[in-house]
Formats: structure tokens, C-alpha cells, sequence
């Protein structure tokens, strides 16, 4: 019997049918006949014969959804379903209908199904992601504990929601929100004339304003002066909404007086005549338009954050701007995996920055929870000091744009004696990137140290980030450190982790409120994770390659088995005048030296005595 594509589409139909479809006013299903003219453009001369226009079987489109397309290949015969090597675009479904999504991924993220059978028992499918922008699509994962691949249709919800977990997605916009944070920055220096420190508060002061549905319908139809004014209301009435803890009140009029600049600023409010608008209003459309995909799909991704460390980067490290280095995304997550937080952690960070560590902390904390369980994290689970009132703002900004609008951030000093008295013994565990070479008194990154381990729980684990100096040199506060609280651990971080900044840090790992020589066998462990596979570039800094997720797995792995191993690490037992780093007792690992490379050594020695004889 000869099998018939048309079964095939009659079983997928049906299986779109089931799901509503059809039935949904905003989904159009277009069968081999397309009405939008931007997406024929886009499939010209692309058809899986290699000329004329590309027609696939069913072409799904979403008004309310805009940045996706669904798209489905179908073949009768399972024979059929998929190449080797993905090239037989015409005979096969897996390739046609990935020859279909690279051409629209040019404009859209494309979830590519390819279906082949004849049968409801026989039918084969499956689905992919092409981000928009990206090389080439991957094959796309469910959101359950261990993600499994989608193997089923399903309804449009669960494709995007499965879409915006996905890491090449993720990473393919961050790209994008990167090149937007530098034309942004440029935009804002030229014509904006506003500091580098207000430029993040612009920038988050216009996506909580635009959390405010009726300030978002209506900013286009404003006039420049009144723009501003609506801006500024649209931003304090979500503030005020927020629910901010003790001596709220005087947190949100802090946080509202870091923003007021925005309803002020002559040059934001002056109509550009070539452009036809203000600056602001040039602001609020690009925001409106490039920062939704972030607010609504990656509620893990420091956004606020990002803006601060593109717009520093242009000009010539922190100096100039708000004065304080933020950790890489990349080593907050590490930190969240090192203290091994589960749903029940607690996390405190005591110079918390734009909240990068306790974004990362919720995200892992709330993998696999249900929603009441997630809520409560929100609400209870993560708590953070600042005392710079711009970078507070930031910081409230950043969790009000986490979703429910209550935060347990305190605006002060982490030495503050009525703000540690209300943050004391609640954490499980602390993460902390201190101020580096404070100039005063009590403010040496060991006081913050101090500080953040005296604040948690006993037994917690506390992480910090610091200057290598202070691993080396002894300190009169490292007496006081390891009397109270035990060292666990110290790894030797990438020289150049912070570029351009020029910090070589390292990190440390203690256990809170367990003299450090209660054991007397007790041995601290250091390791030597001087490579993290990222690689430098000029404009984009430090950039991630497919070398950090295996390199990741393998510190974790030695990190929880205190692995020993030559050339990388080592365990020791050291008290208040020895150096904390693994440098210091690591022993040289010859065992994979060739002859050619002991030959080429002994040259460079033997040209060395030469020249200096």
C-alpha cells in the first residue's frame, strides 16, 4: 500500500485541532499558503527543490506572540524522517524543516517540528529551536527536572515556554541585549548627556514605568514635557506597590529620589528635529521593543546588571561610574551550585550590588519547585544589603522586575548595628563580593568578610570573592576570622575574571560560627581554576565557549570530593600566617611532558646563559 503525505497532515491537523488552534483568535494556521508578504520575502528562492518559494505545510503565527514562529514539515514514510547529514531538504521532514527555519530565523526565534507516519501509533516527530540571529537550531527540551526532547505536539504555551528556558535562545538574545546596551550607551552619551551612573537608573526607571499597563499603551501618544512627567508617575506608582520590609516607607522615597532625575533632565525632554522625538522618547520605544523578551521570558538573568557592566565597560572601567566591580554571571551561578542551595536555602549577600547573587540564588532555588514554593522564595529566601543609594535602586529595581514586587533588600551599611540585628541568623548561606581597597577605617575587605559570616547561621556556608592579596598576606583580622569561623576552602580564579579590570581574584569557601581549629586534623583544600574557558574580546570583554559547562562540572566535582591532584589541587592544613592558595603547595605535575617540549625548554635555558654570561 502506498502511503499518502496527506494522512500525515490530516493527523497532524487533528492533533492542532485537539489543542485549540483553531479555535484561538490570536493563532492563524496558514496550510502551503502564506498571507504575510515579510515572511514570502523571507522564504524566497529558499523551497526544498533550490528554487522558487519555500511552502511549508503548516506555518503557525501568534498576534500576541510575535517573535515566534511555529513551523511544520510533514512525510508520509518514517524511512523518511530525517538524513544523515540534514542536506536532503526535499525527501526528508528534519530537513526540509530546518531549511525552512534557517531562512526565518533570520527575523523570528523558529520552533521547527518535522513529522513523518501514517498511523497515530507510528508517528514520528520532532522539534527544534533556531533562535533568531543563531547559526543553526537545536533540538528542543521540555522544562521538567531532566529535561527530555519534545517529542509531541503540544500547545503553543508550553513551545514558548520551553523556548525561553532554552540555553541557545537565552544566550542568543543576551547577545543581542549586549549590542543593544552599546548602541544604547552611545545613543544616551550623544544626545541623552546624562552621567554614566544615572544611565542604568534610566534604563531600569523606564522598564518598571513600563510595568504600569496604562503608561505602556499610552507613552507614544505623549508629548515630549509630559513624557517625562508620565515616565516618572508610571515608575513611583509601581514603586509604591512594592512591598519593601522594614522602614519601607523611607526605602521607596530613597529609591523614587535615585529616579527624579528622569522627569527633570533638559536634555531627555529636547525634541531631536532630524528624528522627529526626544531622547527619552527615542529611550522608551527601544526599551519598549528590545527589553520585553528579558522582563517577561528570563526572570533568572541580571538585566539591570548587564546594562551597568556594558555602559562601564565604554568607559574605561568603574571609575567613573557607580564605583563598585559586579561578578560575572557565570561565578554568581557557580556560587549558587558550590553552596549546594535547594529550595529551602536562605541566602543573604551584604554588598549585594544590582542583586546578580541573589538572582542567581533564586534561580537555582527554585528549579523544579511548584508556585506557591516559588512565591514563598521570592517573598522569604533572599535577602540583600547596599548602601550606595543608586546602586539600591538598581538592586530594588532589578527584583521588582523579578515578578511579585516584594523585596527583602535594606538600604545601609552592612555594619549598620539596627540592619545586622534584623538580618542575623536567618541565612543558610552568604555570598558576598566586598568593595576592594577601601581606605577606611574597618572597611578592609576582611571586615566585610567578617561581617557577612557573623551574620549567618551556625554551619552555613559562606562564599566570597576576593583579591588574591588577601590569600597571600597575612592580616591581624585573619586571627579574628578563624576564630570564629572555619576555612574550607580557596580556588585560584582566572587572572583577568573582572577585565578590563585588573583584579586577580580568588575565591573562599567557610563554614559560619565553627572555629577554624576545633578540628585539629582539619586540612582546607585549594584549588587551581585559573582557566574557565572564556575567551577576550575587544568590545564584547569575556565571552563564554562551549568549553565552560564541562569545565564547571569538573570544578564542582573536585570542590564536593576534595579531590587531590598534581598541578591542580591539594589539601593542607593552615592557620593565620599562612598563604591560602594553592600556588603555595601545588606540586608540579611532569607526567605529561614530552621529550620535544623538554628539548625546546632546554634551548630557551641554554639561549638564556648565553645572553647573561
Amino acid at each position: 500500500m502506498s502511503k499518502n503525505e496527506k494522512i500525515t497532515e490530516s493527523l497532524v491537523r487533528k492533533k492542532l485541532e485537539s489543542f485549540g488552534y483553531y479555535k484561538n483568535s490570536n493563532i492563524l494556521v496558514e496550510e502551503q499558503i502564506i498571507q504575510n508578504p515579510f515572511i514570502k520575502k523571507l522564504l524566497l528562492s529558499k523551497s526544498k527543490l533550490g528554487k522558487g518559494r519555500g511552502k511549508p505545510e503548516f506555518l503557525i503565527s501568534n498576534s500576541e506572540d510575535r517573535e515566534y514562529l511555529i513551523v511544520i514539515e510533514c512525510k508520509a514514510d518514517i524511512k523518511y524522517h530525517e538524513s544523515l547529514k540534514q542536506n536532503q531538504y526535499a525527501s526528508r521532514a528534519v530537513d526540509g524543516v530546518l531549511l525552512y527555519a534557517s531562512c526565518l530565523s533570520k527575523e523570528y526565534n523558529v520552533i521547527a517540528i518535522a513529522v513523518s507516519g501514517q498511523t497515530e501509533k507510528e508517528l514520528k516527530i520532532d522539534t527544534f529551536l533556531h533562535p533568531k540571529g543563531a547559526q543553526a537550531a537545536a533540538r528542543l527540551k521540555d522544562t521538567s527536572e531532566k529535561p527530555a526532547l519534545v517529542k509531541e505536539i503540544v500547545v503553543w504555551k508550553d513551545y514558548i515556554r520551553y523556548a525561553q528556558y532554552d540555553e541557545n535562545l537565552a544566550a542568543a538574545r543576551k547577545n543581542d541585549l549586549s549590542r543593544f546596551s552599546r548602541d544604547l550607551h552611545n545613543y544616551l552619551r550623544d544626545y541623552g548627556k546624562i552621567t554614566v551612573a544615572q544611565m542604568p537608573l534610566l534604563v531600569s526607571g523606564v522598564l518598571i514605568a513600563l510595568m504600569e499597563k496604562g503608561f505602556k499603551v499610552a507613552y507614544p501618544k505623549y508629548e515630549e514635557g509630559e513624557l517625562a512627567k508620565k515616565t516618572f508617575q508610571a515608575l513611583k506608582d509601581i514603586i509604591n506597590k512594592a512591598r519593601l520590609g522594614v522602614n519601607q516607607e523611607e526605602k521607596k522615597q530613597a529609591i523614587i529620589n535615585a529616579f527624579s532625575f528622569i522627569e527633570y533632565h533638559p536634555e531627555l525632554q529636547k525634541k531631536d528635529k532630524k528624528r522627529n522625538e526626544s531622547p527619552l522618547a527615542h529611550i522608551v520605544r527601544e526599551i519598549n521593543s528590545k527589553m520585553e523578551p528579558f522582563t517577561q521570558d528570563h526572570f533568572d538573568f541580571d538585566i539591570i546588571g548587564n546594562f551597568y557592566g556594558e555602559f562601564i565597560r565604554y568607559t574605561g572601567g568603574d571609575a567613573q561610574g557607580l564605583g563598585i566591580v559586579l561578578t560575572p554571571k557565570h561565578i554568581t551561578e557557580l556560587f549558587a551550585d558550590l553552596a549546594k542551595l535547594n529550595k529551602n536555602s536562605v541566602v543573604l549577600d551584604t554588598c549585594c550590588g544590582t542583586a546578580g547573587f541573589l538572582i542567581s540564588a533564586m534561580k537555582k532555588m527554585v528549579t523544579g519547585v511548584s508556585e506557591q514554593e516559588r512565591m514563598k522564595i521570592l517573598e522569604n529566601s533572599l535577602i540583600g544589603v547596599e548602601q550606595e543609594p543608586s546602586m539600591f535602586a538598581l538592586a530594588v529595581s532589578n527584583m521588582i522586575l523579578r515578578g511579585d514586587g516584594k523585596t527583602n533588600l535594606y538600604q545601609g551599611s552592612c555594619f549598620d548595628e539596627e540592619i545586622f540585628n534584623q538580618i542575623k541568623n536567618k541565612a543558610t548561606a552568604g555570598f558576598i563580593n566586598p568593595p576592594y581597597s577601601q581606605k577606611g577605617e574597618d572597611l578592609h575587605e576582611w571586615n566585610f568578610v567578617i561581617q557577612i559570616l557573623n551574620a549567618l547561621q551556625k554551619n552555613a556556608t559562606g562564599i566570597v570573592i576576593v583579591p588574591m592579596s588577601l590569600a597571600i598576606a597575612p592580616h591581624p583580622l585573619r586571627e579574628q576570622l578563624l576564630k570564629e569561623h572555619r576555612l574550607e576552602a580557596v580556588m585560584s580564579m582566572p587572572n583577568d575574571l573582572f577585565y578590563p579590570v585588573g583584579v586577580v581574584p580568588c575565591i573562599m569557601v567557610f563554614t559560619a560560627h565553627v572555629p577554624h581549629d576545633s578540628d585539629p586534623h582539619h586540612e582546607s583544600w585549594f584549588g587551581y581554576w585559573k582557566d574557565d574557558g572564556f575567551r577576550k574580546d575587544k568590545i564584547q570583554g569575556r565571552i563564554s565557549t562551549d568549553k565552560w559547562p564541562k569545565i564547571k562540572e569538573k570544578w564542582l566535582t573536585d570542590f564536593t570530593n576534595r579531590k587531590v591532584a598534581p598541578g591542580i589541587s591539594i589539601r593542607k592544613k593552615v592557620g593565620i600566617n599562612d598563604e591560602w592558595c594553592a600556588e603555595a603547595y601545588l606540586e608540579t605535575d611532569y607526567s605529561d611532558i614530552t621529550e620535544k617540549e623538554f628539548e625546546k625548554e632546554l634551548k630557551k635555558y641554554w639561549v638564556f646563559k648565553i645572553l647573561n654570561e
